[in-house]
């Protein structure tokens, strides 16, 4: 196998830090476009449980099959949804292309992540980590700076530029994938799978029962119903008594319940492997990964406009303060895998990462009070970018290193399930904490001749920004921002302190089993 294998995972990295990176500094400009700014937390809420739902059949795709069909899939649901979010023109549109884009996004890092998994030993995994999240240290300022060009003049071309450059850097290493795979069946290193004998039903019965569509189905489908309503419930017409929300909770949990049921008594093939499950490491580090996502999304889907509103930056500015976590923990990253490489062990990272972590989030809720200078803010984002890029390489080796290489994908696959649901429970707490308390600031901090606005302002971010630093309305929605990201960060810090015992969950696991061979990493 060549080191172009590695070139071609880089581009494919660098591509899509860079698309992410446009296209999620222009979100709240969008929603606001479609008088949507309170959906932000509900387009992360799905676009995570849609991600959740795709890692586990994704990762029996890539053993059933092969690496280069579940990486053709994925950039077929990615282009839908870069395509409909450059044509749509309403806010369901938008939605659904960010579900279709959730799944192509997720599943294609994931395939590509599998890849460094077969070209990586496990002691040095760590490092092949680094290595691919390397692109996000340039991206995190070349992409706040594009999202603002393209707001300028045309924003859906910040989605249909990569419907052009996407395809251009993917198909090749598919190929390349491809050619080795070719290659290694004429050296007699590779056999064709014997034929199975099944009819087209029994092939249909198989595959149900293989990618556990039951267990997906209760799962996504429950998630989705018990998670919104904490968003929604706001702007419903009763709050909490209405009916629709009464029962989306109602068969939501439900639904959950079936999950589990399902899964342990039902499922032949669980959504879920019970090997995995039973594991001491990799149950503590999903535990940790979750309880991160949470954390960290309680507070993220508003962080930019906060940054814009409060301390009067340009859309660009926000971008690059908002990817301060991209540069440090990029760079970051190759001294936390040096330092798992050296030490053989991982788990002594985590006990620094997580105190770290806990006080970066927990000093932003004191800083987030209007009178302080933006420079607190960019202060407890290093502390933030140094404690969580080291959790995330210790939780993903935590996991690998509890698994046998055949079931390396389930494993990886089943960390970023805890992951995607943490970030969909810290979604709905962020959506639940802005529709209860940015409304009522508002009302009570905007002045008299403002407040029959307050809905407008409430729903859109350039209605915000067009008030003049100073005046004070402005300060009156400053005020309320101050309110309501206090109230997100209390609650993300919480949850987080919950770390402090999934930490010692974990095993201190000596790196030295060997898992691959013709490694290139």
């Amino acid at each position: 196998m060549s080191a172009n294998i590695w070139n071609r995972m880089w581009s494919i990295y660098c591509v899509n830090a860079f698309q992410s990176n446009i296209t999620g500094n222009l979100s709240a400009y969008i929603t606001s476009g479609f008088e949507a700014h309170s959906l932000l937390p509900v387009i992360s809420i799905i676009s995570s449980i849609m991600g959740a739902a795709t890692y586990m059949p994704l990762a029996k795709v890539l053993n059933l099959w092969d690496r280069t069909v579940g990486l053709i899939i994925m950039l077929v649901f990615f282009l839908l949804g870069l395509i409909l979010a450059a044509t749509c023109n309403d806010i369901g549109t938008y939605c659904a292309s960010q579900v279709f884009y959730a799944i192509g996004s997720a599943g294609l890092i994931f395939c590509v992540d599998v890849v460094t998994i077969d070209t990586s030993t496990l002691r040095s995994r760590g490092l092949a980590y680094a290595l691919t999240s390397s692109p996000f240290i340039i991206t995190a300022y070349a992409g706040p700076a594009a999202a603002e060009q393209f707001y300028d003049t045309n924003w859906r071309w910040g989605y249909g530029t990569f419907c052009i450059v996407l395809p251009a850097v993917v198909l090749p290493f598919f190929g390349l994938l491809r050619y080795f795979k070719s290659k290694a069946k004429k050296n007699g290193l590779l056999k064709d799978k014997p034929k199975s004998g099944r009819t087209f039903k029994e092939n249909v019965w198989y595959y149900i029962i293989e990618f556990d569509v039951l267990g997906v189905f209760l799962l996504t489908a429950g998630l989705a119903l018990f998670l919104l309503p904490f968003t929604i419930a706001g702007s419903a017409e009763d709050d909490w008594k209405s009916a629709h929300i009464i029962v989306m909770l109602v068969i939501g949990f439900c639904c959950l319940i079936a999950f589990a049921l399902a899964e342990r008594f039902l499922a032949p093939v669980p959504f879920l492997p019970w090997e995995l499950l039973a594991n001491r490491t990799v149950i503590g580090a999903c535990l940790i990964d979750a309880t991160y996502q949470i954390s960290y999304y309680c507070w993220y889907d508003y962080f930019t406009s906060y940054l814009q509103v409060v301390f009067g930056t340009s859309l660009a500015t926000a971008g690059y303060i908002a990817s301060i976590f991209d540069v440090v923990s990029g760079v970051w990253l190759f001294c936390v895998g040096f330092a798992i490489k050296g030490s053989r062990r991982f788990r002594w990272l985590l006990w620094i990462a997580v105190p770290l972590y806990i006080l970066g989030i927990g000093l932003m809720i004191y800083f987030r009070r209007p009178h302080f200078s933006v420079g607190y803010t960019i202060m407890c984002q290093i502390f933030i970018a140094f404690a969580g890029g080291t959790m995330i390489i210790c939780q993903q080796v935590a996991v690998l290193s509890a698994s046998d290489h055949n079931n390396a994908a389930a494993a990886l696959a089943f960390l970023n399930v805890f992951g995607n649901i943490g970030g969909g429970i810290g979604g709905s707490i962020s959506g639940a904490v802005w529709t209860h308390t940015m409304p009522d600031a508002l009302q009570k901090y905007l002045p008299a001749e403002a407040l029959a606005d307050w809905e407008t302002i409430y729903e859109d971010l350039a209605t915000q920004l067009s008030y003049p630093m100073g005046d004070p309305v402005r300060e009156a929605i400053i005020k309320a921002y101050a309110v309501a990201q206090s109230r997100m960060l209390i609650a993300g810090t919480c949850i987080m302190a919950t770390s402090l015992i999934w930490m010692f969950i974990i095993k201190d696991v000596k790196l030295t089993k060997t898992q691959t061979k013709g490694v290139l990493f």
